[in-house]
């Protein structure tokens, strides 16, 4: 048959006759609200009702997924958005289902990308402790191409709450304790997220969560009761949140929780109050899974018409998960408990965010086969994974200078032992999220362990090394440890690999006991206490391992470093990289010292020493940290000079330099992040001892100098007060620079009246 050149366009014309869609709904940011009420004249309660729905939306593979009741009702215009939907072909196949609907609205897909999407990074937690706010941007910029390479065009990231209690297992997800951290990481987050374009096929809509104090639930444990002063909610829990907003973020997703006794989801003072009037922020708010219905058992509502009216009053839109707008919403408005007028305007921001993500310029903008296979996985995320894995890692212990490991050192045989030693495991290195709602195409073998790297490296190097798994379900057996005496005994210098598994963090993954498990602390303390340890600890959140940590000489948290595990290990272990990872979270000596943070109050009767009768501490512990939030050691050294001011008195309006020389007195290059804190001496309420106010991450070469100067004005010193006034007070503040927030420069300035 002879070729004709024309039938490559069949496909094409197939293709754009099936989509049938008018050109009329093609559109641009100018004309969006146009579009918008144009549709909304056409559109009946039901479909209106419909595009406030959110379903989960694994559809059937194999068979004839034409006939599964979900594509029904998407044609029906009865579902706006479908969450964690894995399969490529099936996302087209729903979204062309959409354009034979009657108004042709197309579906949005949502995803939770935690870190990550086919290219897994470090967890964000081990991603806070870089300091690197252009790094996480990056990061964040390729899991959205990767993410909307695949379809996806909504991501419910990042989370913003801040946490004081590691027990609560989404501590790994957020950025640590600290508001203003956790603010200048949330805005990097959004930024690279959502890019410059919305309708990019690069770019998601990034989605801010938990509105709000879900990092403060009772006892650390998922979905529990929050209670907090208005003043503390503002000052703490909010800052990430309006830095989010600030930086655009598109939407929003209700708590769990209830706050001071009013389930979050219906939090008019939290969605209408504060989040929509006082910071004029106008995007979409969905719930989290079900956080509508459980209204009605937190008994806050009656009935799902109950539950509707006062989730859609407060000013919630979309229904994660569907039942409860879907059975309520329109019982509430025949009830009059809610009007017209506020299910349109929901309808209207679920519309403005296809209209923003150009779903009704192109439904398939990001089901494209040949893109999504040109732009998954490439080697340069890989790169980027490395290092992001290799700057969160934080040296706490080094003794005698163990680490790095080098050829000139005085050890030639290494046994590297352990549980995570050489896990092929997909519970390793990596969090619950990488494999909860949806990546169910994670491949174990893509990830590089210690041993995969460690191994061949230094015995190129020189040494002699062995590899011993044990413990392998984190329980160790007298095998395990007669395997582990046998490797210390033949070894020069351990390498030992312990922690916790990657699904004992995430949602639903709170615990009472933040210590290490005991038979993996009873390697490092028993089996070769006249051996060198390097002991790397693989942990999603603070640990206790006193006794470890004792017998070992060096101690590296590694965190759940993600797909480039072993190379980012081998990079810090050898030398290659300077480890220059801080703490974004208190590390506490025991679970009875919880909450344990850095900006407390003080109290009428601070205790200096332990035992110290009638101050303020324990009997049977000191009431410091075991590590301080900013900690982080690295092979060389910094020395800081004294600070210097501008001036010692400042009004408003003015700005007062803080100034420090900041010298690497040690023989290697290497990085340290130089931290500003500030501390109200005397205000209308009882302020913080410290508050971080600015961070610089520096590099610095063997004997070279840098000075660092950080910019205060009245705006830093202000803060919320009991009776709701942002205000900075007249008086004496302290100022200081370190390397961490216990050990600090200090000098003083006052702020006057106007």
């Amino acid at each position: 048959m002879q070729y004709n050149p024309y039938l490559r366009f069949i496909p094409t014309l197939i293709f754009m006759l099936l989509l049938n869609w008018s050109s009329a709904q093609k559109t641009s940011v100018q004309n969006i609200d146009t579009n918008i009420e144009a549709l909304m004249k056409k559109m009946t309660l039901d479909e209106k009702i419909g595009q406030l729905l959110q379903v989960p939306g694994d559809i059937s593979t194999g068979t004839d997924v034409q006939s599964d009741d979900l594509l029904k009702q998407v044609k029906t215009g009865m579902i706006g958005s479908i969450l964690s939907h894995t399969n490529f072909d099936n996302k087209i196949k729903i979204q062309r289902a959409a354009m034979e609907s009657r108004l042709k609205i197309p579906i949005i897909f949502g995803f939770d990308v935690i870190h990550g999407y086919k290219t897994i990074f470090p967890i964000p937690l081990a991603q806070a402790a870089t300091w690197d706010i252009d790094l996480i941007e990056r990061i964040e910029r390729i899991a959205a191409t990767e993410a909307g390479a695949d379809g996806q065009n909504w991501t419910f990231a990042p989370m913003v709450d801040i946490s004081r209690d590691p027990r609560w297992g989404r501590v790994m997800e957020g950025a640590g304790e600290d508001p203003f951290l956790g603010s200048q990481i949330a805005a990097a987050r959004v930024r690279g997220i959502q890019g410059n374009d919305l309708a990019d096929k690069t770019t998601l809509a990034a989605c801010v969560k938990h509105f709000a104090g879900y990092g403060f639930t009772e006892g650390g444990r998922d979905y529990n009761t929050v209670d907090m002063s208005e003043q503390r909610l503002r000052n703490i829990v909010l800052p990430p949140f309006k830095a989010a907003a600030d930086a655009g973020a598109a939407t929003f997703m209700n708590a769990f929780n209830t706050l001071n006794g009013v389930p979050a989801s219906m939090d008019k003072h939290l969605v209408t109050d504060i989040l929509r009037d006082e910071w004029a922020w106008n995007g979409l708010v969905v719930s989290d899974w079900n956080s509508f219905g459980e209204t009605i058992i937190h008994g806050a509502a009656d009935n799902e018409m109950d539950a509707a009216a006062k989730c859609l009053n407060a000013g919630s839109d979309m229904d994660m998960t569907a039942t409860t707008f879907r059975n309520g919403l329109k019982k509430a408005l025949e009830n009059k408990r809610v009007t017209q007028e506020k299910i349109d305007e929901a309808v209207r921001r679920v519309l403005r965010l296809k209209f923003q993500l150009g779903l009704f310029d192109d439904p398939f903008r990001q089901l494209d086969p040949t893109y999504r296979e040109a732009t998954l996985e490439k080697p340069e995320y890989r790169d980027l994974a490395r290092k992001a894995a290799a700057e969160s890692m934080v040296l706490l212990k080094n003794e005698g200078g163990l680490l790095p490991l080098t050829p000139e050192g005085p050890f030639r045989r290494i046994a590297i032992i352990g549980p995570y030693a050489n896990s092929k495991g997909h519970k390793d290195y990596m969090s619950f999220w990488t494999l909860g709602l949806g990546m169910r195409e994670y491949d174990s073998t893509k990830v590089v362990t210690p041993a995969d790297v460690l191994k061949p490296f230094l015995e190129k190097q020189g040494f002699e090394v062995t590899v011993t798994e044990i413990c392998l379900d984190a329980t160790c057996s007298e095998r395990d440890y007669s395997a582990a005496r046998t490797a210390s005994q033949q070894a020069d210098l351990v390498i030992v690999c312990v922690g916790e598994q990657g699904f004992q963090c995430g949602e639903s993954r709170s615990v009472a006991s933040l210590e290490l498990n005991n038979d993996q602390e009873n390697i490092a303390r028993y089996l070769y206490p006249r051996k060198p340890v390097v002991l790397v600890m693989f942990n999603s959140r603070p640990m206790v391992f006193p006794k470890a940590y004792e017998k070992a000489s060096a101690v590296l948290l590694a965190w759940q470093p993600g797909f480039e595990t072993g190379n980012a290990l081998n990079d810090v272990l050898s030398g290659k990289v300077n480890p220059s990872g801080k703490l974004p979270m208190t590390f506490p000596r025991n679970e009875g010292q919880i909450p344990i943070y850095y900006n407390h109050l003080n109290t009428g009767r601070p205790q200096q020493d332990q035992g110290q009768m009638w101050t303020s501490g324990y009997l049977d512990s000191p009431v410091s940290p075991a590590f301080p939030f900013g900690y982080g050691m690295s092979y060389t050294n910094f020395s800081y000079s004294e600070i210097t001011l501008n001036k010692s008195k400042i009004r408003p309006g003015e700005t007062l330099e803080v100034s420090v020389t900041v010298t690497n007195t040690g023989e290697v290059a290497g990085s340290e992040v130089v931290q500003l804190y500030i501390q109200d001496l005397s205000a209308d309420i009882a302020r913080p001892v410290k508050e971080l106010k600015g961070f610089e991450k520096i590099s610095l070469e063997k004997g070279a100098q840098k000075r660092v100067t950080f910019k205060i004005t009245d705006k830093d010193l202000a803060y919320w007060n009991n009776e709701l006034q942002y205000k900075a007070d007249p008086g004496f503040f302290k100022v200081y620079v370190g390397g961490d927030s216990r050990y600090v420069k200090s000098n003083s300035f006052e702020l006057q009246a106007q």
